[in-house]
């Protein structure tokens, strides 16, 4: 099994570490890792779970992930079967000594000092910023030495005086043995791989081999929600992707992302969304809609 505990290993001459990685999918199971890491996906489709926090992500996806925040990028499943498709991203990895000892002690770091802190729960980039971010990123593959180290002091000079950004984890979750985060991998593989079936707290505790009550109060702390929540949070955004993308009614939906009752499903979907599966999908139509460029 690939490690759980994991970082990028630096050359002797690097302060930081920076990498394009290109595979038919991502290969990393859910880790954590000492480093701050700034990851663009540039090629790609998914579902990605940081923290607590359970979504899609897509070509442009730019996100800063704290320190010991447990993370996952896992590609629809097409990508494990066609050959020909790609998966591909900018990843740096960094540490607050990879600007010096006393860097942080300066006056003037105080607003990146802030922005680190509020990486531990993850950071979502978005709007222009995303757009700014994701062309220094490219740069930053083509640097070397000084210049190079120049360009992640940019990049984070962006983001600190930026707006565009919003809290990925509800909650601060961490990992701080490789034991537990490979625990949490089997569990939430499985939860991956089997959420449109009907699956129980019984079923996931034996591949923690836990005892279920054990279990539900160990998944709770760990995930900073119930179970039940995280699985119909993996439902839900399955549910979202095939209203956008395909042509299926909502019952077919309904029971195609895990859910056997149509009317749980709506009500879970409103009180996740804020709206029914069927509003849902017409505001992306009209959204669409308005932003195609008059003939």
């Amino acid at each position: 099994m690939k490690p759980v505990l994991e970082h990028l290993p630096k050359k002797t001459i690097e302060s930081f570490v920076v990498e394009f990685f290109e595979f038919n999918y991502y290969p990393n199971p859910w880790h954590f890792h000492p480093e701050y890491e700034l990851v663009l996906v540039t090629e790609s489709r998914g579902k990605r779970f940081i923290g607590d926090k359970i979504s899609s992500f897509e070509p442009g996806d730019l996100a800063l992930i704290g320190p010991n925040l447990p993370h996952s990028y896992r590609n629809d499943d097409e990508y494990y079967q066609n050959k020909n498709l790609k998966a591909s991203s900018i990843v740096v990895h960094f540490q607050e000594t990879s600007f010096g000892s006393d860097f942080f002690n300066l006056p003037e770091t105080g607003s990146l000092k802030n922005l680190l802190n509020q990486s531990k729960r993850g950071l979502d980039i978005f709007g222009d910023t995303n757009q700014i971010v994701s062309r220094k990123m490219h740069e930053l593959l083509e640097l070397k030495d000084f210049s190079r180290w120049l360009k992640l002091l940019e990049i984070l000079n962006v983001l600190q005086n930026s707006s565009e950004y919003k809290s990925i984890s509800e909650a601060g979750v961490t990992c701080s043995s490789e034991k537990e985060s490979e625990r949490m991998e089997k569990v939430i593989t499985y939860m991956t791989n089997n959420f449109n079936k009907d699956i129980s707290v019984s079923d996931v505790a034996k591949i923690a081999n836990m005892a279920d009550n054990a279990f539900s109060r160990y998944f709770s702390q760990r995930a900073r929600k119930p179970f039940v929540k995280f699985l119909n949070d993996i439902r839900l955004s399955h549910a979202c992707k095939l209203l956008l993308e395909e042509n299926m009614s909502v019952v077919e939906i309904c029971f195609e992302s895990g859910f056997n009752n149509l009317s749980n499903f709506n009500k879970q979907f409103k009180k996740k969304l804020n709206v029914s599966p069927s509003e849902y999908k017409k505001q992306y139509l009209l959204t669409r809609a308005s932003n195609q460029p008059y003939n």
